[in-house]
């Protein structure tokens, strides 16, 4: 198949999605309060794109320091899975609690816990991202060779030595396979720890003004808001993967 018309099958088929909507809703008189078409979210967005603007910057700030903590808080847990059998007991049952809990039941108490609502926000979306950084980096660490293992300690090397001069440099592409996945999440954890600071009245990021839109039945601009969010998910895993394929065409040869 032509790579160029691959690329352009999505945009196409996105345009074509578009203009049906838009002709279902004019055809069949639908109330913009019921379902907006697609003139009546750009017209919302653009009469309030000052505003929209920056709560999605407030939102995508929260993303980007919860995957750094994210990603920072997977590899060291993880490292210290490999390190040490009863590391690996005591951290495993703990981090899945934290996966399977829902964000949205205990980001409350951690709003209430911490202080500062910015760090508030940061935690509940981190809770959400660093279990797939832990999980692929574990696994990669569990994978290495065994032959280079051999190969390692057959030249006396340490375990320490094994782990950061063999295993963590064989881990990379599953750490960043699980990086990219953590994007998206932190943005999913960063938005409903938004809705739940919106509901106790301190309105933050896109959540506040999708919560605000929905009181108000302006259904075009949460749509608007809506659909901010999704460019922005897009584009974090759409770099996170730019950023993947980049780091690996360096280091390739050392995998």
């Amino acid at each position: 198949m032509n790579p160029s018309l691959e690329r352009a099958a999505p945009i196409a088929f996105g345009l074509l999605g578009l203009l049906l909507w838009q002709g279902a809703v004019s055809l069949l008189h639908v109330p913009s309060y019921v379902l907006p078409g697609p003139i009546a979210i750009v017209a919302a967005f653009w009469a309030d794109r000052l505003s929209l603007l920056i709560s999605l910057l407030s939102t995508i700030g929260i993303t980007a320091a919860a995957l750094l903590a994210a990603a920072s808080l997977g590899m060291i847990l993880a490292l210290a899975m490999a390190a040490s059998r009863l590391a690996r007991a005591a951290i495993q049952p703990w981090a899945v609690v934290l996966q399977v809990t829902p964000v949205v039941a205990i980001a409350p108490l951690i709003i209430i816990w911490v202080d500062q609502q910015f760090a508030a926000l940061v935690v509940c979306a981190t809770i959400v991202a660093f279990f797939p950084v832990l999980s692929n980096t574990a696994a990669g660490l569990a994978a290495t060779p065994p032959e280079l293992a051999d190969l390692f300690r057959l030249n006396g090397a340490s375990r320490s030595q094994t782990l950061f001069l063999l295993r963590l440099p064989a881990a990379l592409p599953y750490f960043l396979a699980g990086l990219r996945i953590a994007g998206t999440l932190a943005l999913v954890g960063a938005v409903v720890a938004e809705f739940v600071a919106s509901s106790g009245g301190f309105a933050s990021g896109l959540a506040g003004r999708i919560l605000e839109a929905g009181y108000r039945l302006e259904i075009p601009r949460m749509f608007a808001a809506l659909t901010l969010l999704a460019i922005a998910g897009i584009l974090i895993y759409a770099a996170l993967g730019w950023f993947e394929r980049a780091l690996l065409r360096r280091y390739g040869a050392a995998f």
